[in-house]
């Protein structure tokens, strides 16, 4: 099952160890800022997820119209945990028994495609499956993943959201190549904390809310730095490495968790 976590952890690479603070990053611009809608067989089936989405988008934003950043980061807990965690297991045999209320055979297609799609990722599982939501735009993503009107199945919200973790893996590795490039090169990590700044500015609410309410300045603040990992010195209009931790920490009520128990995504 894949964790759920507003946070990531960059601990495996040399140069994100020497920079001490753990990172949540997205997908790449280029996998994820276009619109993408899977191929289809035929004009009707993009037209009834097109129309899907645009009503699931609606709902998308009333719903975070009416919430603050930290009531968003909640209700994004709660819709959650409805695809993954306790709750999922304990109601598999129903989710995977579960069909759109619809005579459509796209639609009902779909839904059993996401899972078998859902049930291959089980260990030891013979299941082949092939998420039907593969090349979507992280935005369209998230409008299935946290959707809970009952337009998508339970197990086609844990199929959005399973290739939504995908694409941000293969970004994390991609970003995670670049700055072992740029701190063998500058001894800064500069470059990188940009990026994922730039990638966080990208996300879809739901899922910005799901991380500190400081995080913004933080990034910011290790920018304006310029720290030098190699002298160990800012090089930049801020302060060093460890008076941006200090302030950070003394700053966010969610400091602790992010930078010292933050965790992959399993």
């Amino acid at each position: 099952m894949v964790g759920v976590t507003g946070y990531t952890s960059f601990s495996s690479t040399s140069a994100l160890t020497r920079a001490s603070p753990s990172l949540p990053v997205s997908t790449d611009d280029t996998a994820c800022s276009a619109a993408v809608i899977p191929p289809a067989s035929d004009a009707s089936t993009v037209s009834t997820l097109a129309r899907q989405l645009s009503e699931a988008a609606a709902r998308a934003e009333a719903r975070d119209a009416g919430l603050d950043y930290k009531a968003l980061g909640e209700a994004a807990k709660v819709l959650l945990n409805q695809i993954s965690g306790d709750s999922y297991t304990l109601n598999k045999a129903r989710h995977d028994a579960e069909l759109p209320n619809s005579d459509d055979p796209e639609l009902l297609e779909r839904a059993r495609q996401a899972t078998d799609f859902v049930n291959s990722r089980y260990p030891g599982s013979n299941i082949v499956g092939k998420n039907p939501f593969a090349g979507m735009s992280r935005d369209q993503l998230a409008l299935i993943a946290y959707d809970d009107s009952g337009a998508f199945t339970v197990n086609e919200r844990l199929a959005a959201f399973y290739e939504a973790h995908e694409q941000e893996e293969a970004w994390r590795r991609m970003v995670l190549a670049k700055s072992d490039i740029e701190y063998n090169s500058t001894g800064k990590l500069t470059g990188f904390f940009m990026e994922v700044l730039e990638h966080y500015e990208g996300l879809p609410a739901i899922e910005q809310a799901q991380y500190p309410d400081t995080y913004v300045s933080q990034l910011q603040g290790w920018i304006d730095s310029g720290f030098n990992y190699i002298t160990h010195q800012a090089e930049g209009n801020g302060m060093n490495l460890s008076g941006l931790l200090e302030k950070w920490l003394v700053e966010s009520p969610d400091g602790r968790k992010g930078v010292l128990n933050s965790t992959d995504p399993a």
